[in-house]
């Protein structure tokens, strides 16, 4: 079997950080809605579910090292992240209010534009995709958009 090109082992790189950043919104989910501390969570998901196989295909391969650097930002910075996420949001609508899932989003997409090098574009991009995975049909992909695009100016001023 040939080695992969340089463009195959790029794409490869990508879809793991994508990956990785699908994890970690899953991880601060269930850290959340079980009440799990950040190892046990983090163990689980690298031990379990980065590869799984299941009947209904494999799980990707996910950068762990891009997995645990956005679980550990989001729960040390969580207070930090979660002003940001407010202050992107109408006033009526406090982040405790909001979907849990959306709540760990924001809070992943939060430990990256405020502990991470990613460009702000990048984790926009990137989590809006997660959002569309999350929510197909609904209109939370225009609203995570809008708050992210806010996160985004407040955190990372300079890059816009």
């Amino acid at each position: 079997m040939p080695s992969p090109t340089a463009e195959e082992k790029r794409a490869l790189k990508r879809r793991m950080k994508s990956a990785a950043r699908l994890y970690a919104v899953q991880a601060l989910f269930q850290m959340e809605a079980m009440g799990q501390t950040l190892d046990r969570v983090r163990a689980e998901f690298e031990d379990h579910r980065f590869g799984m196989v299941t009947e209904e295909g494999e799980f990707s391969e996910g950068d762990v090292d891009l997995f645990r650097a956005i679980l550990e930002a989001a729960v040390n910075a969580q207070a930090k992240i979660d002003q940001l996420t407010h202050k992107a949001l109408v006033a009526k609508w406090p982040i405790d209010r909001i979907d849990p899932t959306l709540r760990a989003l924001f809070r992943a997409a939060g430990a990256e534009l405020t502990g991470q090098a990613t460009p702000p574009k990048v984790v926009i991009v990137e989590y809006l995709e997660i959002a569309r995975a999350f929510f197909p049909e609904g209109k939370e992909a225009g609203f995570v958009n809008a708050v992210l695009d806010h996160m985004a100016r407040a955190a990372k001023p300079d890059a816009f």
